[in-house]
């Protein structure tokens, strides 16, 4: 799979679908900062903050995968 075919995976998936996603691979809503989710994981270091966007963009969705610790599909499977 080269770049391209990447971003066309991630096209279309909203803020709302990625949160659920998330709550799937073990992540929990720790509330809400404006129009971003914040998320947290028993053992993980690091924590999740999703915009609650109609689409979000490739590069934001992947940045967020890379640090929830998935892969690209990996996710996909969880949506």
């Amino acid at each position: 799979m080269d770049g391209c075919d990447l971003v066309g995976t991630l096209a279309n998936i909203s803020g709302k679908e990625a949160v659920k996603a998330f709550q799937l691979a073990g992540w929990v809503v720790r509330g809400q900062v404006g129009s971003h989710v914040a998320m947290t994981k028993p053992g993980m270091r690091a924590n999740l903050s999703v915009p609650q966007h109609k689409e979000l963009a490739a590069g934001t969705l992947r940045s967020l995968i890379r640090n929830a610790g998935l892969t690209v599909d990996e996710f996909l499977a969880l949506l």
